[in-house]
């Protein structure tokens, strides 16, 4: 054995006590570890329209992950939120991909003041309009969907 590794600290009996256990408990440990830090990154939007942009296509394409890192996460949003989800998992596969193909129609972006802008959009699917509210909260650009309630009222 050449003399590095002989003085090297990890090479005696106390090294060959754990090496096992290193084996069986924290090489499995780190693996799933790193498997469960999995979660996605998304950008965060630069504007008001970006984040409208963001939340709208997330939407339409079902991946609600990416859709709720856009949400402004009050009670409200997130209770129209997981409605909005379950009314889009209880379409047909069919339904599914007519919306993740559909085409972002914005009608009327424009801000009300520095930080709030209203986005009004329809999708090329369904010609609906619909309109949200990109609200700045701590410096970032999120969707308040109850601006969805107004105009419900309004009609």
């Amino acid at each position: 054995m050449p003399a590095c590794i002989k003085n090297w600290p990890l090479t005696g009996p106390i090294f060959l006590y754990f090496c096992p256990m290193v084996k069986k408990i924290l090489l499995p440990a780190l693996l799933l570890l790193a498997a469960c830090n999995d979660s996605h990154t998304f950008k965060k939007a630069e504007d008001a329209q970006d984040a409208g942009r963001e939340f709208i296509r997330a939407s339409l394409d079902g991946n609600y992950e990416k859709a709720s890192f856009y949400l402004y996460a009050d009670t409200t949003n997130k209770m129209m939120f997981n409605k909005w989800k379950k009314d889009y998992d209880r379409l047909g596969p069919e339904a599914q991909q007519k919306y993740k193909d559909a085409e972002i129609l914005p009608v009327d972006i424009h801000p009300l003041n520095d930080s709030v802008t209203s986005y009004t959009y329809a999708n090329s699917y369904k010609k609906d309009t619909t309109t949200i509210r990109i609200v700045r909260v701590k410096g970032e650009w999120m969707v308040d969907l109850k601006e969805i309630i107004y105009h419900q009222n309004r009609r």
